[in-house]
C-alpha cells in the first residue's frame, strides 16, 4: 500500500499491525498531485489550504479521485458574513474528503458549521510536544507563578479579570499581538493596565523561553474562548503536565471530552469560576500532588511524535478497511 503524506518524519517503509506499506512525501499541491499515480491513500496533516485544493482537484477531476484522510484541521466559527460565505464553500469542499482524524471527541461544532460528523470522523489522542526533546528534572521544584500562556483562542482577558481577585502571583509570556490575533486569542488590555500581581516573562518564541515558563509555574491556567470549535490549548496543557504542574483549564473541545481527573475544568469565559479554582489549585497541596501525578501520567501514556504517527496510521488504515 502506498501512501501519500505531508506528515513530517513519516517512516517511508511503515507496518502498522501486521500491515506494510510505504509512504511518499510531498509538501505542495503540485508534489500531491505527482504522488497520485499508485496511491492508495492520500493522508494529510494539519494543512487545511491543501485540503480544499485536492477536494476541487478530485470534483474537476473526479477520475483521478484518491481516498483523503485529513488529520488535525484547524476550522473557526464564521463570525461575519464573508466568513459565513467562505465557511459554505469549505463546507462543500469538505464534503469530498472521505475521513477525518481528530484531537477531540466533541464534533457538535464541526457538524454545525462544517457538516463534519461523528461518523466521518475518528478520534486520536494527541502527544506532548516536548517528549523525547526535553527530560524534565525529577527533582523540580514548585514554582512561584499562576502561568497563563498559548496563542491558540486563548482568552487573557479572563485571565486578567480573575488573577484582580486574588493575591497570589501571576505571570503572561510577553504577548506577541500579531500571532494572538492571527490565531483568534482575546487580549484586549495594554501592557501598563496588567493586574498589578501579573507580571510578564521574557520570551523569545523558543521552546527554552517556555520550558523555563512552565517551570517557574505552580499553576498552569489554560483559558478558552467559548467559541472555540476545535481542540485549543491541547499542546499547552500536555507539556504542563509532562513538566509535573498542575493545571486548570476551560470545558471544550479535547478537554471535558478528553481528560477527567488530571485538570481542573471551569466554564469558558468565567473570571469567577476561574479565579475560585485557581485560589483552590494554589492553597491545596494535596489536590496540587493529585493533578500532578494523574497529569504526568497521562501524559507520558501518550508517548510522542512517533507514538501519534502510529497512531494516526493504524486509524486511517482501520477506516480505509472498513470503507
Amino acid at each position: 500500500m502506498r501512501i501519500v503524506t505531508n506528515f513530517e518524519r513519516f517512516e517511508p517503509v511503515w507496518t502498522s499491525h501486521g500491515e506494510t506499506g510505504e509512504a511518499i512525501m510531498a509538501r505542495t499541491f503540485s508534489e500531491f498531485l505527482r504522488g497520485l499515480p499508485g496511491c492508495d491513500l492520500i493522508l494529510i496533516n494539519g494543512d487545511i489550504g491543501l485540503t480544499l485544493r485536492l477536494s476541487a482537484y478530485f470534483l474537476m477531476f473526479p477520475w483521478k479521485r484518491k481516498p483523503i484522510v485529513a488529520v488535525d484541521l484547524v476550522l473557526r466559527r464564521p463570525r461575519t458574513l464573508q466568513a459565513r460565505i467562505a465557511a459554505l464553500v469549505k463546507r462543500l469542499l469538505l464534503a469530498r474528503v472521505d475521513h477525518f482524524i481528530h484531537y477531540f471527541k466533541n464534533l457538535d461544532g464541526y457538524s454545525s458549521c462544517y457538516g463534519i460528523t461523528a461518523e466521518r470522523s475518528s478520534f486520536v489522542a494527541f502527544k506532548p510536544n516536548l517528549r523525547y526533546r526535553y527530560q524534565p528534572p525529577t527533582d523540580l521544584p514548585e514554582g512561584e507563578y499562576v502561568l497563563c500562556l498559548g496563542r491558540s483562542q486563548r482568552d487573557y482577558d479572563t485571565f486578567f479579570d480573575a488573577m484582580e481577585g486574588l493575591s497570589c502571583p501571576g505571570a503572561i509570556p510577553a504577548p506577541d499581538f500579531g500571532a494572538l490575533r492571527e490565531h483568534d486569542s482575546r487580549f484586549t488590555r495594554p501592557l501598563d493596565r496588567l493586574p498589578s500581581n501579573v507580571r510578564v516573562l521574557e520570551d523569545d518564541g523558543s521552546q527554552q523561553s517556555m520550558i523555563r515558563a512552565i517551570e517557574g509555574a505552580k499553576v498552569v491556567a489554560v483559558p478558552v474562548l467559548r467559541s472555540t470549535l476545535a481542540a485549543s490549548g491541547i499542546s499547552v496543557y500536555l507539556n504542563a503536565m509532562l513538566l509535573g504542574r498542575p493545571v486548570v483549564i476551560s470545558n471544550g473541545p479535547g478537554v471535558s471530552d478528553v481528560l477527567t481527573d488530571q485538570a481542573v475544568m471551569v466554564p469558558p469565559e468565567d473570571s469567577g469560576a476561574l479565579r475560585e479554582a485557581i485560589a483552590r489549585v494554589w492553597g491545596d497541596d494535596a489536590l496540587r500532588a493529585r493533578l500532578v501525578e494523574s497529569g504526568r501520567k497521562y501524559a507520558l501514556s501518550l508517548g510522542g511524535e512517533p507514538e501519534l504517527r502510529a497512531r494516526v496510521l493504524e486509524s486511517a488504515l482501520a477506516w480505509l478497511r472498513g470503507r
